[in-house]
C-alpha cells in the first residue's frame, strides 16, 4: 500500500507511484510549479481520496466470489492486478453483491470538476490506447459482432470519437456514434450517424426502446458521473439479448476520471463495471475477459460484458 501523506508533496513523485494503480498521467496536466494534486484540490471542494491501491481489500470485501473466502480475498485480488489471464476473467464469476449499491456520491467525484464540454471541446485525433491494445480489441469485436451488413442489425458506439476499433471495412445498415466532440464523430468512417451529447449532464440515451443489438464502449466507462442512469439507458435502448461491451485499459485522462477509479487498480476497476451491470437490473450476470496483447509491455486490455434478458 501507497500512502501519500502530504498533500503538497511534487507532481514527480505522484507520477513515478502511477505505475504501480496502471495509470499514465501526461505530463501536460501539471502546467505549473504548484503540485499536481494542489492543483486539483482547488477544482474540487470536496476532499478526494489520495490512497493509491487501497481499495484492494477494502473495496473488494463488498465482493467476495463464493469459491474463496474472506481470508483469500486479498491475495486474489493481488494476483488478479498484476497478472493477466484467467484470474481477470474469473473475478465476475459467482459474486455476492451487496443488497444495495455500494459506492456513495463523493466516488463519482473528479479533480476537475470543470464542465467536460470545455475540456473536449478540441477535437482529437489520437488513440488513447496503444497499437497492441487496439488490435486485440479489434480481433474481439471480429468474434462477437454479427457479420457485416447483417439485415436489421444496429450497433450504438457510446463516447463515440473519430475511430471505433471496428474490423476492417465493417458495415451494418445503422451504426450510431454518440460523443462529445462533432469534429472528431464526423471524421469516424464507420458511423452511418451520431450525436452530440455529454452524458454527465444528461444520461437519457435519445433513441427509442429496444433500438440496438449492441452498444460498444471504448476507454470511456471510467468518466461516466452517473453510471448507473447510463447502464439502464443501455438496457432501455438495447433489443431483447443485446450486447454490452465495456472495455477499458489503464489509460485516462486523470483529472476527469472519477474518483472510485483512480484509487483503485485493473481488478477493481473490472468489479465496478460489472456491479454497474448488476445494480441497474435487467442484464445478464456480467462476465469479464483479459484481452492484454503483451502483458507487460504493452497496455492492458479489459472486456466487461453482459447482454439484456431476453424479458425485462
Amino acid at each position: 500500500m501507497i500512502l501519500l501523506t502530504h498533500l503538497y508533496q511534487t507532481c514527480n513523485i505522484f507520477m513515478n507511484m502511477t505505475n504501480f494503480v496502471g495509470l499514465r498521467l501526461p505530463l501536460c496536466y501539471c502546467s505549473c510549479s504548484c503540485s499536481l494534486l494542489n492543483n486539483c484540490s482547488r477544482v474540487n471542494k470536496a476532499p478526494r481520496r489520495i490512497l493509491l491501491s487501497f481499495g484492494a481489500s477494502s473495496f473488494f470485501s463488498h465482493f467476495v466470489p463464493m469459491s474463496l473466502s474472506i481470508s483469500g480475498v486479498k491475495s486474489f485480488i493481488a494476483s488478479a492486478r498484476i497478472t493477466a489471464g484467467p484470474s481477470v476473467d474469473q473475478i465476475l464469476n459467482n459474486v455476492q453483491w451487496p443488497q444495495h449499491f455500494p459506492f456513495k456520491d463523493q466516488d463519482f467525484q473528479r479533480y476537475d470538476e470543470s464542465s467536460d464540454s470545455v475540456f473536449y471541446e478540441a477535437p482529437r485525433f489520437v488513440t488513447h490506447i496503444d497499437d497492441p491494445a487496439i488490435a486485440a480489441l479489434t480481433k474481439y469485436y471480429s468474434k462477437v459482432f454479427p457479420p457485416t451488413n447483417t439485415p436489421g442489425v444496429t450497433i450504438l458506439d457510446m463516447c463515440s470519437s473519430w475511430v471505433s476499433h471496428f474490423p476492417s471495412g465493417y458495415k451494418q445498415e445503422r451504426v450510431v456514434g454518440l460523443g462529445m466532440n462533432e469534429e472528431e464523430l464526423k471524421r469516424n468512417p464507420v458511423l452511418t450517424e451520431y450525436v452530440v451529447q455529454d452524458l454527465n449532464e444528461n444520461p437519457t440515451l435519445p433513441f427509442e426502446d429496444n433500438s440496438f443489438n449492441i452498444i460498444t464502449n471504448v476507454v470511456s466507462v471510467d468518466y461516466l458521473t452517473k453510471p448507473l442512469d447510463v447502464f439502464k439507458e443501455m438496457r432501455r435502448t438495447l433489443k431483447p439479448g443485446g450486447l454490452a461491451i465495456m472495455s477499458f485499459s489503464n489509460r485516462c485522462f486523470f483529472t476527469k476520471a472519477i474518483s472510485i477509479w483512480t484509487s483503485t487498480g485493473d481488478a477493481d476497476h473490472v468489479m465496478i463495471v460489472g456491479s454497474y451491470f448488476h445494480y441497474a437490473g435487467g442484464f445478464e450476470p456480467p462476465q469479464a475477459v483479459d484481452i492484454s496483447p503483451n502483458p507487460g509491455r504493452s497496455d492492458p486490455m479489459y472486456i466487461v460484458y453482459s447482454r439484456k434478458l431476453s424479458t425485462t
